[in-house]
């Protein structure tokens, strides 16, 4: 079923975000004129009563939630419960506002993440393996967190008849991504650690773990497509990957990065630092099948893309 999403009230949550902004944008370029992405400042999704207030004002019949506390390994190690606080919250917040609001026939997609597989899950990752133990320890508060919000999305399904999806994207990247170094993902502490050692003529870098970790990453707008092509398609119950369906060691992307950055030195490990989940990559047959969609952006072109992007803004990133 593709529903026609133009003459939709929508409203998108965390549209100011990395991501947000990419599936704001690409609603815009589809028509859709009637799109509520409110700030938190405006709308704290924490608050039940905020929350129930920004459903009254935005009627929506399509709700696409990327709210969300984010971060790396070290920020979820220092934060663990606020990791589970706040994106707990926000997303039951959300569902029971949607459960009382007047939508009948309409949508919420919930976007959950990769970190809910367990710790040991086979490669490539299948959506049946989701409950076949616990998520990797340092992000398992932030996991275990959204993972809840799909049993919950399933229960309100079942007893209320309240339509949703779930989609899993893999890690992200790209434009717009957070560099600050205490609190961004990999791919953007990589970069930001390249760029500025070849800027000072640095000889090496060290970088956290061993390095023989394995990831899949995921272009952020190839990602924003996925989101709005399943809000129109896709009514499915169970979860869904997104993914590029590329596997690379970290030790192997840092080279990347240093390369296409111009960083020519050594690249040191520090194993005190943890790894993580020792391996990541999605089978994203599910999406192809429902959605006909398939990542497109190359890792080493999103990259540059990013880096680009990167060196310039410098001057207005967090912490740069």
């Amino acid at each position: 079923m593709t529903e026609s999403l133009a003459q939709r009230r929508i409203l998108l949550t965390g549209g100011a975000g990395f991501l947000g902004r990419q599936v704001l944008e690409r609603l815009l370029a589809q028509g859709c004129g009637h799109v509520t992405a409110p700030r938190s400042s405006e709308f704290d999704l924490r608050d039940p009563a905020a929350t129930d207030r920004l459903f009254q004002q935005a009627d929506p019949e399509l709700v696409i939630h990327l709210a969300a506390r984010v971060g790396g390994i070290g920020a979820n190690r220092r934060q663990p419960g606020t990791f589970f606080h706040d994106n707990l919250v926000m997303g039951v917040n959300l569902l029971e506002s949607a459960r009382r609001a007047p939508m009948a026939g309409a949508k919420v997609v919930l976007i959950g993440t990769i970190c809910s597989y367990p710790k040991m899950t086979p490669v490539p990752f299948r959506e049946e393996d989701l409950w076949n133990g616990y998520p990797e320890e340092t992000n398992a508060p932030y996991g275990i967190a959204k993972k809840a919000l799909l049993v919950m999305q399933d229960a309100y399904r079942r007893e209320f008849g309240l339509r949703g999806i779930y989609l899993m994207p893999v890690n992200l990247y790209g434009p717009h991504d957070n560099f600050d170094p205490e609190d961004s993902h990999v791919i953007p502490a990589l970069i930001r650690k390249c760029v500025e050692a070849f800027e000072a003529g640095a000889a090496t870098i060290t970088c956290w773990g061993s390095g023989a970790a394995t990831r899949e990453f995921l272009y952020v707008q190839d990602c924003a497509e996925a989101i709005v092509l399943a809000a129109a398609r896709h009514d499915g119950e169970a979860p869904m990957n997104l993914g590029s369906g590329r596997e690379i060691a970290i030790r192997d992307l840092a080279r990347l990065i240093a390369d296409l950055c111009g960083f020519r030195g050594e690249i040191r490990w520090d194993s005190s630092r943890p790894d993580g989940q020792p391996r990541r990559r999605l089978d994203t047959s599910r999406a192809e099948a429902a959605l006909g969609w398939k990542a497109h952006t190359s890792l080493e072109e999103g990259l540059r893309r990013t880096i680009e992007w990167y060196r310039g803004t410098r001057g207005r990133q967090v912490g740069g």
